[in-house]
């Protein structure tokens, strides 16, 4: 018999306790324990009662899957893996502002032209969503639209005989159970809706798209297990001075994960950014020091972009680090190699870093760009304009090799520069052919001696093409 209990719920991590507590102990985040009404069985045991025997099945299976549905947005496409995949949920986050409703207005639109989809809305009304669908131009587009925050009369609606091919709900923090006594939003409410909503999805044989809000430390609000509920999360990442956004895949059980979609914030809404290298280092200017370009990959793409850096001296005890862009413990350890294996005092100044464009960089074959522009702004000697900088550095000062050199080499090539500076070539395979005067470095003080001559223009590279 069920019995009626009160416990509180971390409406960040979504642990439980017993009584209040102004930090939960399992995230440590403050004033986020919040009262909820639950329905705790007492357990006991299995019974009498006797389950339905389960049907095992061969890991070959003899059905034909299902073919994607291919949006019609490249850069969205490449993200969710070349396309959605019938009955499976995505968890799309970003943001306020950022335009993930925009977005999925824009491929809801673009699939309605050869699948039924459906736009339920819990934070606007039908005339905003009408309102936006003309400002971007979307109006003709035949996308059935529904402002609802009820679970119950949205699986009543999506369980009739001609189920649509696309759903989109914004947002689940806005949907709600009548069942539960918990407000919107709670860990309790997003957890049992979703589980809901994707039920009838894959019972169904729909795609789910979900929109989820973030906290304030970039993470999707609610219960950790709702990223686990779906099979693609999708971050959508941008700076607001910068009219580029960055759609990622942290997660995709049907793709490959890290992969990006770039696209361009203009007042027709959001529009695909072919070669975003290129539109990254449009507003490059040749001959400053302390700026180098980086020859990255963001999943299977390769990514060329600005690394800038700049040292003044500093007045205060403690000088100010200041990244955009990248990792800051990670420019410590750079600099703490450039002063303990390589001489370079460079703890004293203030240093600011910043990745240009709005792009987020992880990867560590940024290391040695980012020593190329802290040793470019400390010299006042710039990095030649037509060469490229990528590789890993380690603790004492050795220059490690990166996965994928030939597609970053190739990327450069396209792009017009000429020159690269490298890891040395490890191991049996042979780097591909290429026309750039490749330099391979095994030691970060050998990146150094280019910056110790006063002539800039005079940099040679004695490599190989």
């Amino acid at each position: 018999m069920a019995r009626n209990a009160t416990q509180y719920v971390c409406q960040e991590c979504g642990a439980t306790s017993n009584k209040w507590a102004g930090r939960c102990d399992a995230c440590n985040a403050w004033n986020t324990m919040a009262e909820e009404a639950s329905s705790a069985s007492v357990p006991k045991g299995l019974g009498s009662k006797r389950g339905r025997k389960i049907e095992f099945v061969g890991l070959k299976g003899t059905g034909k899957q299902p073919p994607r549905r291919v949006i019609g947005i490249n850069e969205l496409d490449r993200v969710t893996g070349g396309g959605l995949v019938p009955g499976s949920a995505l968890l799309v986050g970003g943001d306020p502002g950022i335009g993930k409703s925009t977005l999925l207005l824009q491929a809801t639109a673009a699939l309605s032209q050869t699948a039924g989809c459906v736009y339920i809305s819990g934070e606007e009304s039908i005339d905003q969503l009408r309102l936006r669908a003309e400002r971007l131009g979307l109006a003709d587009a035949p996308v059935r639209l529904a402002a609802a925050t009820s679970v119950r009369d949205i699986v009543a609606s999506l369980e009739e005989s001609n189920p649509p091919d696309l759903v989109i709900i914004d947002s689940i923090q806005t949907m709600y159970l009548d069942n539960l006594e918990s407000a919107p939003g709670t860990v309790a409410q997003v957890r049992t809706s979703s589980q809901e909503l994707i039920r009838v999805a894959k019972q169904r044989g729909f795609t789910l798209i979900l929109v989820g809000h973030v906290t304030k430390e970039g993470q999707i609000a609610g219960p950790r297990v709702l990223e686990h509920m779906v099979d693609t999360v999708l971050y959508f990442e941008g700076e607001r001075g910068h009219q580029f956004r960055i759609l990622r895949a942290v997660k995709n059980r049907f793709g490959p994960t890290d992969e990006i979609g770039v696209f361009e914030m203009t007042d027709g809404g959001l529009s695909e950014v072919n070669n975003p290298s290129e539109l990254f280092l449009s507003e490059r200017t040749g001959d400053i020091s302390g700026a180098c370009v980086f020859a990255g990959m963001e999943g299977s793409r390769p990514m060329l972009v600005e690394i800038q850096s700049l040292l003044a001296p500093s007045a205060l005890g403690t000088p100010r680090r200041a990244v955009v862009g990248w990792d800051s413990s990670r420019l410590a350890t750079v600099m703490a190699v450039l002063e303990t294996r390589c001489g370079m005092a460079v703890g004293g100044n203030d240093v600011y870093l910043n990745v240009a464009g709005g792009l987020k960089i992880a990867e560590p074959a940024a290391d040695m760009a980012v020593a190329a522009a802290l040793a470019s702004s400390a010299s006042g000697v710039p990095v030649p304009t037509d060469s490229v900088i990528f590789g890993e550095i380690g603790l004492s000062g050795e220059v490690r090799a990166v996965s994928q050199t030939d597609n970053r080499l190739r990327e450069a090539e396209k792009l017009g520069f000429t020159q690269a500076i490298i890891p040395k070539w490890r191991g049996k395979a042979k780097r591909g052919a290429t026309n750039l005067k490749i330099q391979e470095i095994g030691h970060l003080s050998e990146l150094l001696e280019i910056f110790q001559s006063s002539e800039s223009n005079s940099i040679g590279f004695a490599g190989h093409g």
